[in-house]
């Protein structure tokens, strides 16, 4: 008898961990388990992660690889449907990190409560024809929704804003926080990793490299021509004819179109997306974790370290390199030397950011 009540404990506390929904769960030789208290053997110390939009067309996998992240010890998986299929799948991967899963906004809170880093895929993809703009409406007020959980549940959390279009979506991040009193421009970070990403991959095809030895500093903003790869500052230093960086620059400012148009109305670039995002959390948690020299390319305030916005440019947010440490942004990196391509390309990215980012902050303000 001992070992078959020791059996439906044990299958308790899993139940427990997996669907937190309930307050609590009846445990035989004991008056009852809070499931909040419930968490599986073998969980790595680390740090805390939600992913918001988790069962999503780039939560899924992005929720995946966050679960291989030898950094996490906990991962908390939030959405408005399928978030507990979804966790019952990844938890079984044999991984440190302990998974739970939280459905519907009545469970945001508790998903968000005590995290360290949020990151947030949460909308509607990209359709054939569709612009970043298109999604605004939709995707403005999931974002808007979603950030003020974070004000009141974790405010001290660093934020990774994925959800399109990251030039609004990030301004009305910083709006819902500043209303709340707990605005740290430091710890809201758009992610435009996937630029970079792409960036590496199309020039190392050029040069014949691996893209793993390739760094291409891409600035500006996540959409269109606000994209501004600077291909006279790639890493390992080479040239490009004007026709391969009018190629170049073109293809990395596509990019998305390129996959949605590929995929016929059947998604947008969410497997590529998911892994840049991973290796922009990675860089957030190694920096959080107090490595040196963690510096990758973002979309963040542009006075975040109090810094005259000259010093980047007049608009206040811009994806620059940034160093990413304890408390988020540790460090801005100025533009550095630009041709004169890059500069005209400069000025068309400002120009359309800055519609943009008034957008987002119109969205709340109004």
């Amino acid at each position: 008898m001992e070992q078959g009540a020791d059996v439906r404990n044990r299958i308790a506390r899993i139940s427990a961990h997996l669907n937190p929904s309930t307050d609590h769960i009846q445990v035989e030789g004991s008056s009852s388990l809070w499931r909040a208290d419930c968490r599986a053997k073998g969980g790595s110390p680390g740090f805390r992660v939600a992913i918001l939009g988790a069962a999503g067309g780039i939560g899924q996998p992005l929720s995946m690889l966050m679960k291989m992240n030898p950094f996490v010890s906990v991962l908390h998986l939030y959405d408005v449907v399928n978030a507990h299929g979804v966790t019952a799948d990844i938890s079984h991967m044999d991984t440190g990190a302990v998974v739970r899963g939280f459905l519907g906004q009545s469970q945001l809170e508790d998903a968000l409560t005590g995290m360290d880093l949020v990151i947030i895929p949460a909308g509607v993809p990209r359709k054939p024809g569709m612009t970043r703009d298109d999604l605004f409406n939709i995707n403005a007020g999931i974002v808007k929704t979603l950030c003020e959980g974070i004000a009141k549940c974790c405010p001290k959390a660093i934020v990774n804003v994925i959800s399109n279009p990251v030039n609004s979506t990030v301004p009305i991040a910083a709006e819902v926080f500043k209303k709340a009193g707990i605005y740290d421009p430091k710890r809201l970070l758009g992610v435009t990793m996937l630029d970079v990403v792409r960036a590496n991959t199309f020039v190392a095809e050029v040069l014949g490299l691996d893209p793993r030895e390739v760094i291409v500093p891409v600035v500006g903003g996540h959409a269109g021509v606000t994209i501004l790869p600077l291909l006279s500052q790639v890493k390992p230093p080479c040239s490009f004819t004007q026709e391969e960086t009018e190629y170049l620059t073109s293809r990395i400012q596509n990019g998305g179109t390129e996959v949605v148009e590929a995929k016929a109305g059947a998604g947008s670039a969410t497997l590529s997306m998911a892994y840049a995002a991973v290796k922009f959390a990675d860089a957030c948690l190694r920096g959080l974790r107090g490595d040196a020299g963690v510096v990758e390319c973002a979309f963040v305030s542009s006075q975040a370290l109090g810094l005259l916005s000259s010093q980047v440019t007049e608009l206040p947010f811009f994806a620059s390199r940034v160093r990413l440490g304890r408390n988020g942004v540790e460090e801005i990196y100025p533009l550095g030397p630009l041709n004169e391509y890059e500069r005209v390309g400069l000025e068309k990215a400002k120009k359309e950011l800055g519609g943009s980012i008034e957008k987002g902050v119109s969205f709340v303000r109004k």
